[in-house]
C-alpha cells in the first residue's frame, strides 16, 4: 500500500535536483545583490512610484530563489505523511495524499516552466496591450475575452496588474487595452501571447445566429532599463489629451488627464490614463513608447539573424498564432507548436499554461537552430 505514492515523490525529489542547475540561481542572486545595494542608495525612496517598482521585482527574484527550497520541504511533508499511512495500513489518507501529489505536481511543473526563461528580457515586467482587428462589435467582444483571460491568467499567477489605459468599446467590448504585469518571468510567461488571436463562433449580436470569425491583437513588450538610452524628440511627437474611461465600473478620474502620444515617424500611437496628473501620464506613456521601439529594434535584429538562415518568421499583423473555435466544435489550436485542447471554457478562464509551455518549449528549439552554423 502506497508504493506508488512513495515512487512518486521519489521522482519529484529527482526532478527537482535536476532542475535546481537549471535555474541559474547565482544569476538570480547577483540581480538581488544589486537590487539591493540599489535600495540602500541615499534618496531611493524620494521617488515612491520607482522605488515601489524595485522593491516588487525584488519580491519576485526571492521567490525564484526559495522556491526550490520550499518545494523541497513539501515534498519531504509529503513522503513521511505517506510513509505514515503505508505503516497503518491506512486507506483513509488516500484522497488527501492524491490531492497533495497533484499539487505538487503543478508546482514541480511551473518550477520547470521557469527553467526554460532563458532571455535576460524575461525576469522583467510586462507591458501587455490588446486591440480589436476589423469586425466592429463582434471583434471589440473578441478583445475584451482575450483581456479577461489574460487578467484572469495574472491572478492565477498572483502577479500584480496595473490598467495603464482602457477604452471601452461604442457597444460592448474594448477598443484599446494596455496593462503593466510585475511578477516572477512576467514578460517570460506572457511573451507567448502576443500576436494575432482568430476566433470562431455563433456571434451574440447576430440576430441570425450566424457564424462568424474575429480578430484581435495582443502586443507583449518589456519595460525599458533606465540604463539603456532611447532617444525620442520632443518634434517627433503629437500629444492629445481626453478624459479617461475604465473597465468594469473602474472609478477613474473624469478629468482630460489622459494622455495619448503619437510617435510620428513610426506612427506608433500609446495612451495612458491611470493617474490623475496629466504630466505623470505623459511621463507613462513615455515611457511605453521607449519600449515599444526599443522591441522594434529587437526584433530586428532577431529577423535579421533569422534571414541569415533563411527561416524569416512574418511578424506581420497578419500573423495568426492561435485559433479559438467555439462552433461547429469547441477547440483552441496554436498554429506555431501546434499545441491544442478542447477545454476552452478553462482557457478562456485565463489556464493557459499549457500553452506557454509548449511555446517556451518551441521556442528554446527554434533559437537553438539559429544559433547553429548556417550550411554552406
Amino acid at each position: 500500500m502506497y508504493e506508488v505514492e512513495s515512487e512518486t515523490i521519489a521522482n519529484y525529489v529527482q526532478r527537482l535536483s535536476e532542475l535546481r542547475d537549471c535555474l541559474n540561481i547565482d544569476a538570480t542572486n547577483q540581480q538581488i545583490a544589486a537590487l539591493e545595494q540599489t535600495m540602500s542608495a541615499q534618496g531611493f525612496w524620494d521617488d515612491p512610484e520607482s522605488a515601489q517598482k524595485v522593491v516588487q521585482q525584488l519580491k519576485g527574484l526571492k521567490s525564484i530563489v526559495s522556491a526550490p527550497d520550499e518545494l523541497h520541504a513539501e515534498l519531504d511533508d509529503a513522503a513521511v505523511l505517506i510513509e505514515m499511512a503505508r505503516e497503518e495500513e491506512d486507506e483513509a489518507y488516500q484522497e488527501e495524499i492524491t490531492e497533495l501529489l497533484e499539487k505538487l505536481e503543478k508546482r514541480l511543473s511551473r518550477l520547470e516552466l521557469n527553467s526554460l526563461f532563458m532571455d535576460p528580457r524575461d525576469s522583467k515586467p510586462a507591458l501587455v496591450s490588446v486591440h480589436p482587428g476589423a469586425g466592429g462589435t463582434e471583434s471589440c467582444d473578441w478583445a475584451e475575452m482575450l483581456y479577461r483571460m489574460i487578467m484572469n491568467y495574472c491572478e492565477l499567477q498572483n502577479f500584480e496588474v496595473e490598467i495603464l489605459e482602457y477604452q471601452p468599446g461604442d457597444e460592448a467590448g474594448l477598443k484599446s487595452a494596455t496593462l503593466r504585469v510585475t511578477g516572477p518571468y512576467a514578460y517570460g510567461n506572457l511573451k507567448s501571447e502576443a500576436g494575432v488571436h482568430r476566433l470562431v463562433r455563433i456571434s451574440p449580436y447576430d440576430s441570425a445566429a450566424r457564424r462568424h470569425t474575429s480578430f484581435a491583437a495582443v502586443e507583449v513588450i518589456t519595460e525599458v532599463d533606465k540604463d539603456i538610452e532611447i532617444e525620442v524628440s520632443e518634434d517627433e511627437l503629437k500629444m492629445d489629451v481626453f478624459r479617461s474611461s475604465g473597465a468594469g465600473g473602474q472609478k477613474v478620474n473624469k478629468t482630460s488627464s489622459a494622455v495619448r502620444l503619437t510617435h510620428l515617424p513610426t506612427g506608433i500611437v500609446v495612451a495612458c490614463q491611470v493617474e490623475r496628473s496629466q504630466h505623470r501620464n505623459r511621463e507613462t506613456a513615455l515611457n511605453m513608447l521607449k519600449a515599444k521601439l526599443y522591441d522594434i529594434e529587437m526584433r530586428k535584429k532577431d529577423e535579421e539573424l533569422a534571414a541569415q538562415r533563411g527561416d524569416q518568421m512574418d511578424v506581420a499583423w497578419g500573423s495568426q498564432i492561435r485559433s479559438y473555435v467555439l462552433h461547429p466544435y469547441q477547440m483552441i489550436k496554436d498554429h506555431r507548436t501546434n499545441e491544442e485542447t478542447g477545454n476552452v471554457t478553462k482557457v478562456l478562464d485565463g489556464d493557459i499554461d499549457k500553452f506557454i509551455a509548449a511555446y517556451l518549449k518551441w521556442n528554446l528549439e527554434r533559437r537553438s537552430k539559429r544559433k547553429q552554423p548556417a550550411k554552406a
